[in-house]
């Protein structure tokens, strides 16, 4: 922690203010990050069918959830440090490796939480008419309350998510319950849409699953913050069930009651179903109005917990002179690092206005790839400081049969998942990907970096300017992501093969992404150029830049 005695300026991580949470305000965070209701299963029903909905629904929390949810557990526990994620990967791999973790994180963030103010101002537009002002001053209005509820503390960030939570699961619960009651359809026939093999109905339904069951490493983000970090672990054991149960009983429900799964959707303004609907069909229209008023909780829910988690990695990468030191001042009393919240709110209000179908095909990869590497991370570390080593510090029991699980489910669903989104969902993935590596280099040229904190840890090689040993591991990650872009390149071409010209002629018109063939040989060749590249830059980095 610096301090400058003239101007009383409290910076860095080490003065962060720890606070004692509880385990349901962890776990209510967690659940307003991830879930904060079922929204978004309802664009899935007919897209891959209603028994396949279910099927996914309920096979996600076990290959995905719940070894993510152990690793950070582990990693939290182990490691309870602000921007979890980033620390354990720079503490894993080095700093460069720890700054794409940071990097990828932190932009998904900042780029998406616009959306959900939008998505605010369109469910207040279902049964109020709006001006253009009048949608302004909500969504300027709703970036203001939270920022501030965001300014006072994570404890207030959590009081907010706990009461915004019980809301919600009690909506999602009268759902169920009116649902059931109601029963009139097979809620899982058809299993997938007649003339849709599975293949394809698993990668539609894949997109959207994966989306529902994100956001669970994000807790970490804020784990310097909280005094007894012991309470993730407790937190995850309660939410994860209460999750799948709050997207797959209401959706079951939804179906037996309403049927007609080809007519689900978010857009319902043409005679549609969704989850209000169940309510207005079976008990009256004003209950639908509350159910819309619990959308609108739901998305300021997750607003209001992804200011605090989302804010908190750009600080600590300041800390560590990885970005402008100025974002590791902390407010005088509370000891918040108001400028990254503050930031966030003024490039949410620059992007509430734009189209959101761009950026959501650049931050849902990210995600995607901050979980991949979390295994390798994870490995690495049980390597690194072995579990028996720890004393009594929480860690997942079960040998090797739980370290493969924890490993391989994450990896192959988070893959397959990068691969079946489409094309130009995978391209423009990558190129956000790289960016990672491209602004460490330049981030580290500009402000020096782990070097100038620790420089025995991080000794810096003065001929490249980067850490001792970077032209190693940047030469791998060109090399890893240049192999996966080949191979996305040719497992595309045969997925999308038979109908991919057509579809992105008709979806986009003109430019690259119109083009199938264009975006194929893209991959394909950009791929070897940078397997290439990476393979010189490791062979040349062996002899000349070893890492030490």
């Amino acid at each position: 922690m610096e301090h400058n005695n003239s101007v009383n300026i409290v910076r860095g991580v080490d003065g962060l203010k720890k606070r004692k949470m509880s385990v349901w305000a962890i776990a209510f965070i967690i659940y307003c990050m991830t879930a904060a209701g079922a929204f978004g299963i309802e664009a899935m029903i007919p897209s891959c069918g209603p028994g396949m909905t279910i099927v996914i629904l309920t096979v996600l929390p076990i290959v995905w959830v719940i070894p993510i949810c152990l690793a950070v557990s582990e990693l939290s526990a182990f490691m309870p440090e602000e921007s979890g994620m980033y620390v354990w990967t720079k503490e894993a791999f080095g700093e460069a490796w720890g700054f794409c973790m940071g990097w990828w994180g932190s932009l998904s963030v900042y780029l998406g939480m616009a959306s959900y103010v939008v998505l605010v101002v369109g469910y207040v537009e279902k049964f109020i008419d709006l001006s253009p002002t009048a949608a302004m001053c909500i969504k300027m209005g709703m970036v203001l309350i939270f920022t501030l509820v965001n300014l006072l503390g994570i404890k207030e960030v959590g009081i907010i998510s706990t009461v915004f939570s019980a809301i919600i699961l009690a909506a999602f619960a009268l759902v169920t319950v009116v649902g059931f009651a109601n029963w009139n359809y097979n809620p899982v026939s058809p299993f997938i849409p007649e003339g849709q093999g599975i293949l394809e109905s698993i990668g539609t339904g894949l997109c959207i699953g994966i989306w529902m069951y994100c956001g669970y490493a994000v807790v970490s983000n804020m784990a310097g913050e909280i005094e007894n970090p012991k309470v993730i672990p407790k937190a995850f054991k309660i939410i994860i069930p209460i999750i799948a149960l709050s997207y797959i009983l209401p959706t079951l429900a939804g179906l037996c009651s309403l049927g007609n799964w080809q007519l689900w959707g978010i857009d319902t303004g043409n005679g549609g179903f969704d989850y209000a609907s169940v309510l207005t069909s079976n008990i009256g229209k004003g209950w639908g109005v509350v159910f819309l008023i619990c959308a609108i909780i739901a998305q300021c829910g997750i607003f209001n917990s992804y200011i605090a988690a989302g804010s908190r990695s750009f600080f600590v990468l300041g800390d560590d002179r990885l970005c402008p030191h100025f974002l590791t001042k902390l407010s005088k009393k509370r000891k918040i690092p108001y400028w990254p919240i503050l930031i966030l709110a003024a490039v949410t209000m620059m992007l509430m206005n734009l189209d959101f179908s761009m950026l959501l095909t650049i931050i849902a990869p990210l995600g995607l790839i901050c979980y991949v590497v979390l295994a390798f991370v994870f490995v690495k570390m049980r390597r690194k400081y072995p579990v028996k080593n720890r004393g009594d510090v929480y860690y997942a029991k079960g040998g090797k049969v739980i370290e493969v699980y924890i490993v391989v489910c994450p990896i192959l669903v988070g893959i397959l998942a990068l691969l079946v989104n489409g094309t130009e969902y995978f391209l423009i993935g990558f190129i956000s990907i790289i960016s990672g590596m491209v602004f460490y280099v330049i981030f580290k040229f500009f402000y020096g970096g782990m070097a100038k904190c620790d420089p025995k840890k991080y000794p810096l090689n003065e001929k490249t300017r980067l850490a001792k040993g970077d032209s190693v591991r940047i030469g791998i990650f060109f090399m890893l992501f240049g192999i996966l872009l080949i191979i996305g390149g040719f497992f595309l071409n045969w997925y999308e093969g038979d109908y991919g010209a057509e579809y992105y002629m008709t979806m986009y018109g003109s430019g690259v992404m119109s083009d199938f063939k264009l975006m194929i040989s893209i991959a394909k060749i950009g791929g070897l150029i940078l397997t290439l590249g990476g393979t010189i830059l490791y062979i040349v980095g062996k002899k000349k830049d070893p890492i030490i």
